[in-house]
């Protein structure tokens, strides 16, 4: 993206760049991130829609599946005209009316050991919004490899929760310190335990409000924490934890 501000280019960021800690310099910043979006559902969504609007100069994003019409509820960025429809193919065109003047780069691939360090590498930011544990555990051994910025959302029924980690830094505890074994992925399974579409919504847009954070080196961060929601009964909570002995991230 271009870093010159002409007067269009004010007009569409003059809500951020007027906030003390954005700025131009802020903005220029924030045009010159790369950001990658592992999912493209109901976290992904909000996350790529609310990073396009700010401004992320590259976003790339990750997803092999289908649109299908159980995902219309909670998934912002499809409707019903795009069932049947690759969803990495749906998301480019609407974020590129949404904001033509980012680069968005699309990946129509499941992300695995075989591929994952060439696809997360050229990108400083790595967001998960998968719905199983194996990739939000594969993306914590690759992103603290490249030292990356690693912010994961899971949600469930009203519940949602959210890590930030920034593997520059080595006391950084990592998402295996945390969880120690994997759990099941019934518990992300909207199927079987349901989801209220705005959690989906919620969680996703602190996800990239996390992100803004992290590029612009602004704010409180959630680093050695895990942010807990409830929205059933509104409760909001910050869990701290340590790094452990013998895990991935000590070695």
């Amino acid at each position: 993206m271009k870093n010159n501000f002409n007067k269009k280019i004010i007009e569409r960021y003059s809500r951020q760049i007027v906030l003390k800690n954005v700025g131009t310099i802020g903005q220029k910043t924030i045009f010159n991130s790369k950001v990658l979006v592992v999912g493209a559902g109901g976290l992904g969504c909000p996350v790529a829609d609310y990073l396009s609007r700010a401004g992320v100069g590259t976003l790339g994003i990750i997803d092999y599946d289908k649109i299908s019409l159980s995902n219309i509820h909670r998934q912002s960025l499809y409707d019903s005209k795009d069932i049947g429809k690759f969803k990495v193919d749906v998301i480019k065109k609407k974020l590129k009316l949404i904001n033509p003047l980012i680069k968005i780069r699309i990946f129509k691939k499941k992300i695995l050991d075989k591929n994952v360090d060439e696809l997360i590498k050229n990108f400083d930011i790595i967001v998960d919004g998968s719905d199983n544990f194996k990739t939000k555990f594969l993306l914590n051994k690759f992103s603290i490899k490249y030292k990356k910025t690693l912010i994961v959302g899971a949600i469930s029924k009203f519940d949602g929760h959210i890590f930030t980690f920034d593997f520059k830094n080595k006391n950084e505890p990592c998402l295996k310190c945390f969880y120690q074994s994997e759990p099941s992925d019934e518990i992300l399974n909207c199927e079987a335990e349901g989801i209220l579409g705005p959690v989906a919504g919620v969680v996703g847009n602190i996800q990239s409000n996390e992100v803004l954070k992290k590029i612009l080196k602004t704010g409180k961060n959630i680093n050695g924490k895990i942010l807990i929601i409830n929205l059933g009964d509104l409760n909001f909570r910050k869990v701290k934890f340590s790094k452990k002995k013998n895990c991935i991230c000590t070695k």
